[in-house]
């Protein structure tokens, strides 16, 4: 029988509220507050961007290749008895196209982290929001040096060396073979060339002002940079530090052979690509490159009989035939995603946002397909989780490694 007037009236409601009361402390904590978002009893959310189309497109097999490593992951049972749903949406290497879409998978997708995106000025232009939405910004495609900071960006944590550190190690090969060199310089005006060329004068020191005699820059959007070689050979360069990506440097190795300058060809690790690069541009123009590099060439007679790059082979047998083995970008993609794989099983059941930082954060491992020597190694100082690379010429067929680990931090 419902309590009759005002004060009875009264007396319900309040009862009626002590009773939700005690219905929400009965409730267990788990389901008083909103699990991570992401992450369910069976599966883990991942967000990625890739320059499926646009000028970055040669790199989007770094997309393609993550996506069959985690399909053979979720063969094998997942991480933990979860499956991997590996979202990876085309940016077109547009950063403001990356900030939307990076927006669909926080906020609408619903990711747990973003793993592996590529670009400097597209890292850039999520950054501040990833970070003020406490998502984890992992393994980025993108050396900038600029992440030093994780102070003010505690929730990102890059994965190759930065190009300030590679071009640093580019000076220091000059100074070693070509004491009087003269240095001619193309990058691209953006903060991914800008470091190398920083890297590049911090290694030489006070010879930077006489041995660098052009810088020459390009835009993103320049249909070529045949000029900008043109000029360099005009200064009388006698070695070109490369600081381009794939269409670019295919166009710098084709102008360099036609015009008939024949420089010390330094070119940034980023495109050292075979497949990308040196094939398109023509492999006989290529020959006697130098680069940097920090995992095994899966065609370096050297490593015929390693287990690692048996192993790897396999996996792109299987996983992604249409891919080209040989491409260090495919080695890349697949070591990088084994490093998330590591940081997934560290975290166990405790995948929370605050969790997957901290084992990022803790990582000191070998992977297979690394050269020898140089580890993964992460800490909550670091800012990156590789610290060496070594050099490598490419012979016409192949790179060849060669010389001792260069190391950083």
């Amino acid at each position: 029988m419902m309590p009759a007037g005002p004060r009875g009236m009264l007396r319900f409601a309040v009862a009626a509220a002590w009773v939700l009361v005690a219905l929400a402390i009965c409730q267990p904590l788990s389901a008083q507050t909103n699990p991570t978002p992401g992450v369910s009893k069976t599966e883990i959310r991942i967000g990625n961007t890739m320059p499926y189309s646009g000028p970055g497109s040669a790199y989007a097999t770094i997309g393609r290749a993550e996506a069959a490593y985690f399909a053979m992951v979720n063969d094998q049972g997942g991480v933990n008895g979860r499956r991997i749903n590996f979202i990876s949406l085309d940016d077109a290497y547009s950063p403001p196209k990356t900030v939307e879409q990076i927006r669909r998978l926080v906020e609408s997708e619903e990711v747990l982290l973003i793993f592996s995106s590529f670009g400097t000025a597209t890292v850039t232009a999520v950054q501040k929001y990833l970070n003020q939405q406490k998502v984890p910004q992992l393994f980025f495609v993108t050396g900038a040096s600029k992440w030093e900071n994780r102070k003010m960006f505690p929730w990102m944590l890059g994965w190759q060396p930065t190009y300030r550190t590679e071009g640093a190690i580019f000076a220091k090969h000059i100074i070693r073979v070509k004491p009087q060199a003269k240095i001619g310089v193309l990058y691209q005006n953006d903060d991914y060339g800008k470091d190398y060329v920083m890297g590049l004068k911090d290694g030489l020191g006070a010879r930077a002002a006489t041995m660098i005699v052009e810088e020459m820059s390009y835009q993103l959007s320049d249909p070529t940079i045949d000029s900008q070689v043109v000029a360099l050979k005009a200064s009388g360069a006698d070695v070109f530090v490369d600081v381009t990506t794939a269409k670019f440097s295919a166009q710098a190795i084709r102008k360099s052979f036609e015009i008939g300058w024949n420089p010390l060809h330094m070119l940034n690790s980023i495109s050292a690509s075979v497949a990308t690069v040196l094939e398109p541009a023509g492999l006989e123009k290529s020959v006697g490159i130098v680069s940097a590099a920090y995992s095994k060439d899966p065609s370096d007679p050297q490593f015929a009989n390693d287990a690692g790059v048996h192993d790897y082979l396999g996996w792109m047998r299987r996983y992604y035939p249409d891919g080209d083995p040989a491409n260090s970008i495919n080695v890349n993609s697949y070591n990088r995603a084994m490093t998330l794989l590591q940081v997934l099983k560290q975290c166990g059941d405790d995948l929370s946002r605050e969790n997957v930082m901290r084992q990022a954060d803790s990582l000191d491992l070998e992977l297979p397909m690394l050269l020898p020597g140089v580890r993964i190694k992460t800490g909550p100082t670091r800012t990156v989780a590789i610290h060496a690379m070594q050099l490598q010429r490419f012979t016409g067929m192949s790179w060849e490694h060669f010389g001792e680990l260069f190391e950083s931090e």
